[in-house]
């Protein structure tokens, strides 16, 4: 896929290659469909929150400092990237890109259980990103855990203990939610 095939379509495009992708490995004997996990962390976030949206066959997802509504990264993200490059103009130009890229207005799809990673001080992710994201799913019913860490940014590179907090979590997530099936009866 070239970049400008992407313009309008950030999120969803890559998403539903994946979702294509999980089907081959699903088909060809590779996944077991009764135990899929999600999860990605920054861009890759962006996609674990929208993917969570479009399907209840993960069983887990793990969402770390990714982004789930467009017009606040808009106004804050700290990259030199236009996000209007990205999304095809200004939110007030193309509204529905942004609704339609964006996890937030779908969340009430959600049925996965979600473990979600955040920066306190991250300004290329908002940390808020992840609050919104777990109260939207707390407020939905859906099992949540919200790990911060304080003073760190996007990388969390402050402290060398965060990177090992987060990644024994999230494998200790995934051991208890990783292989049973998600909630159907929401």
């Amino acid at each position: 896929m070239r970049v400008d095939e992407a313009v309008g379509a950030a999120i969803s495009r890559p998403g539903k290659d994946i979702l294509s992708g999980v089907d081959r490995l699903i088909n060809d004997g590779i996944a077991d469909p009764n135990r899929l996990a999600i999860g990605g962390y920054s861009y890759g976030g962006y996609l674990t929150n929208w993917l969570i949206t479009q399907t209840t066959r993960f069983n887990a997802a793990l969402s770390g400092a990714g982004g789930l509504e467009h017009v606040s990264d808009w106004g804050t993200i700290d990259l030199p990237v236009d996000v209007t490059d990205i999304f095809g103009g200004f939110p007030w130009e193309v509204p529905h890109i942004y609704q339609s890229e964006g996890a937030i207005y779908q969340l009430d799809k959600v049925r996965t259980l979600t473990y979600i990673v955040t920066g306190e001080n991250d300004v290329r992710v908002s940390s808020s990103q992840s609050y919104i994201l777990e109260r939207g799913l707390h407020y939905l019913g859906i099992p949540v855990q919200l790990l911060i860490f304080p003073g760190e940014g996007h990388l969390l590179s402050n402290n060398p203990w965060h990177r090992k907090i987060k990644a024994r979590e999230e494998l200790k997530w995934l051991q208890k939610y990783g292989s049973i099936s998600s909630i159907e009866t929401l």
